[in-house]
């Protein structure tokens, strides 16, 4: 169930003033304000919502043999924007997950990085770390905060802690987030995290309170090297920021293990700023001693470097006197700078960030002083954006929940934005874009899968997945003659045939960008899905840029893929043919003969490359192109219609299964205005067949469409994928009814994707798949993403 959350009100608008965004010149409003009755967070209603810490134990667990990713439900917003690698800090206030490594996932509660509260009221004085967590590290703090002292919600990319406990005289709210912005191409790559404390005395008497911010230098930890020495921190303070840094000896940065963080705050009046800017996590009882007397820190400077084996920290504390019914907000900042990725082949690039914070790896403070001047500005645009949605009441309040925290994967998927290699020059362009399939399958841009997850970035980012289509293009021609084991079958195979759609531009262990083709289970060089998607996914770039230089310059690709694919015509029917084992996306579940999934694939993206051949003037092409359609719908309706669905293929033993993505061809056809693929009445027929089978017929509707089911009602058990829910295909099938006018089908439909990953402790690690019991596969998931197509078509209904 969903959690009770605070009333939705305006009151922090006498707090923060309207502003304008700028970065040059942002409106600063007061820090300080007198308010008379009482203080309410203003959170958005459809805010995710749980009691702090609270334990969730219905979560399932990973569904295979082989070991698979499973942290548990304690898990939160990502802090840091697109390719900077992020930090996951949990809803109980820890910081835990940890993608700084490029393309590795590394998952650990930090005690030393924590925010603690000091409240003097009278002579009554107490101090608290405010995380219900109970480390074995610095016991001599105070961590006696009880699970359920308060409520934690999201929305990404803005989180908020709003603590209820009733030791406390004081309202504490902590909001936190990073300026992930859509069509924002600066900001939205920073790696930066700003926490905003609104403080209230809703007392009758005068409170003294402190807000420590403490992080352990950890440059190097998550590759091994966190312990190795050498590391130091110091203050840099100026009129408005004061700030640590945590940084190791050296010039600059030539190591992806290298470089630096930064803590900050930024001055207001009326509240002091101390620090201690070291302090040994072997020995943590001292810092708190001298905090939780007053509340403050005693400005220790010390650059001493650690000794090998040796782990440093440091803190910053602002302390203020409120009195009676004053509120006043303080921000803090952590910002990191680690500007190289490193991948196994030995590649190194540059983050994207450094284009505007240089290179160096010691730049984590200037990160931070911009934040603190710029950040109400930041969270201006982040609420301009979202309140159309968010305001909207014919969308569901559980969907807008869904529709914004599933955009966590953008920025914690492995996500790199390069910035040129290390050693070479900047890129002229915006540079190349990689998130990875997810961390159990780390492969880079998995393109049939991103088919699915890419609305998301064509409606947020489009130059993101333009760049990103263009990789693709350039990679169709290339051959790579290395011959590589099948997973699957135990057999060898060429790594990458020239015609042929990559599956993937590479692996975190390998060469991203460089060497296409790190998965190995299947042979993806015939699959008989990939060259249609990369048609389809380029047809509806083109239609919601307008862009045509994207269609002119990847034309030679449409006619390489398509040309490409036109092989697998075996009987010469126009489609192409399964071989009897699993050749599409669907990597462990067998095709045989023709099948809906990819012939539907086909037909739209035939009629997509008549209407791009057009805007380029090859009327060769058009031709061939509306030849080949006529034939393959023809063919499509004779040996797949059975007269209330289209059947999974038209050989195979269990073809007349429905399948829940059978007509994915049209959806994308729906989502880009081309012509129908197939009959309308078909099309509707098919829906509801899918609906009353794949949805309402399993787990009571509240689980969302399984992949295959049996005409009598059962679940095809021919394979794992059969029986699963894929949750992305899932929000598919959902955008694709509303499309077609089926609303209410189209909401359940969505509903229990939603159903399950909120309420069964899947937040922030929606997986690709579960199963009836709720057991899951590959967390952190790519495919959820496409719930942006159910945006595409409420957009395209209006």
């Amino acid at each position: 169930m969903r959690c009770k959350r605070y009333p939705f009100t305006a009151i922090l608008l006498l707090v923060l003033a309207p502003l304008v965004f700028s970065c040059v010149h942002p409106a600063t409003p007061p820090e300080r304000v007198k308010i008379q009755e009482t203080f309410t967070p203003q959170i958005p209603s459809a805010a995710w919502s749980r009691p702090i810490g609270e334990p969730y134990e219905r979560a399932g667990r990973p569904k295979v043999n082989y070991p698979m990713i499973d942290d548990g439900p304690f898990q939160g917003l990502p802090l840091g924007g697109l390719g900077a690698g992020t930090i996951g800090r949990t809803y109980r206030g820890d910081f835990a997950r940890w993608h700084l490594n490029a393309g590795k996932h590394f998952y650990e509660s930090i005690p030393a990085n924590q925010f603690s509260v000091f409240v003097r009221r009278g002579n009554y004085v107490q101090a608290h770390v405010l995380s219900p967590l109970k480390p074995t590290v610095l016991e001599e703090w105070n961590w006696d905060m009880p699970v359920g002292a308060g409520t934690y919600y999201a929305l990404f990319p803005r989180a908020w802690f709003v603590y209820n406990w009733d030791v406390l005289p004081v309202k504490l709210v902590q909001k936190q987030f990073s300026p992930v912005i859509p069509h924002n191409y600066r900001e939205s790559s920073y790696p930066v995290g700003i926490f905003e404390w609104a403080i209230y005395n809703p007392t009758d008497e005068p409170v003294t309170v402190g807000i420590m911010f403490s992080w352990q230098n950890l440059v190097g930890y998550f590759w091994g090297r966190g312990t190795m020495g050498g590391h130091y921190n110091y203050v840099e303070a100026d009129d408005k920021v004061v700030g640590i840094v945590l940084t190791r000896e050296g010039g600059e940065v030539t190591e992806e293990w290298d470089g630096s963080f930064a803590i900050a705050t930024r001055k207001v009046p009326g509240v002091e700023v101390t620090y201690n800017a070291r302090f040994p996590i072997a020995d943590g009882g001292p810092l708190w001693t001298d905090f939780s007397s007053d509340g403050k820190l005693s400005n220790v400077e010390d650059r001493r470097p650690s000794e090998p084996l040796e782990m440093v920290a440091a803190a910053l504390a602002v302390t203020v006197d409120l009195r009676p019914g004053e509120l006043i907000t303080v921000p803090f900042v952590l910002a990191w700078d680690f500007p190289i990725m490193e991948f196994g082949a030995g590649e190194k690039w540059y983050r994207r960030y450094t284009r505007f914070f240089g290179k160096s790896g010691r730049n984590a403070l200037i990160i931070a002083r911009e934040a603190l001047e710029n950040y109400h500005a930041w969270e201006k645009a982040i609420e301009d954006w979202q309140r159309p949605i968010l305001e909207d009441r014919r969308r569901p309040e559980w969907y807008k929940t869904a529709l914004f925290n599933e955009l966590y994967y953008l920025v914690d998927g492995g996500t790199i934005w390069e910035n040129g290699r290390v050693g070479g020059q900047e890129p002229e362009g915006i540079g190349r874009f990689a998130y990875l399939e997810c961390f159990d399958y780390p492969f880079y841009n998995t393109f049939d899968v991103h088919f699915y997850a890419s609305f998301a970035l064509i409606q947020l980012w489009p130059e993101l997945q333009k760049s990103l289509m263009r990789d693709f293009a350039a990679a169709i021609g290339m051959e790579d003659k290395e011959f590589v084991r099948i997973g699957a079958t135990g057999k060898k195979a060429q790594r990458k045939v020239a015609g042929a759609v990559p599956h993937d531009l590479g692996s975190p262990d390998e060469a991203p960008w460089v060497r296409p083709n790190a998965y190995r289970w299947q042979d993806s060089n015939i699959w008989k899905d990939l060259n249609s998607k990369f048609v389809l996914q380029l047809w509806r770039d083109y239609v919601f840029t307008g862009d045509e230089s994207l269609v002119k310059d990847l034309w030679p690709g449409v006619v390489q893929a398509l040309d490409y694919l036109h092989r697998f015509d075996e009987d010469e029917d126009g489609l192409p043919d399964h071989a009897g084992i699993p050749d599409q996306t669907y990597d462990t579940w067998p095709m045989k003969g023709a099948s809906a999934y990819s012939g539907s694939l086909l037909l739209a993206a035939l009629e997509a490359a008549i209407e791009m051949g057009r805007i380029v003037g090859d009327e060769e092409r058009v031709g061939f192109y509306s030849q080949w359609l006529e034939l393959a719908k023809r063919s499509f309706e004779e040996k797949l219609w059975n007269g209330r669905y289209y059947k999974f293929d038209s050989e195979g033993p269990t073809s007349d299964s429905i399948m829940a993505d059978q007509l994915v061809g049209q959806w994308y056809a729906d989502a880009t205005g081309l012509e129908p693929i197939v009959p309308p009445e078909h099309i509707e027929l098919a829906l509801r067949t899918i609906y009353r089978y794949n949805v309402a017929g399993f787990a009571n509707g509240e689980m969302g469409a399984v992949n295959g089911m049996r005409p009598d009602g059962k679940v095809d058990r021919t394979g794992e994928q059969s029986q699963e829910v894929w949750t992305g295909t899932t929000y598919a099938l959902a955008a694709f009814m509303l499309h077609r006018g089926l609303e209410e089908e189209a909401w359940k439909t969505a509903w229990g994707i939603y159903n399950v990953t909120y309420n069964r402790g899947y937040w922030f690690r929606t997986p690709e798949a579960w199963d009836i019991t709720g057991n899951f596969r590959a967390s952190m998931y790519m495919r959820p993403l496409s719930i942006w197509a159910i945006e595409r078509a409420l957009e395209a209904r209006k």
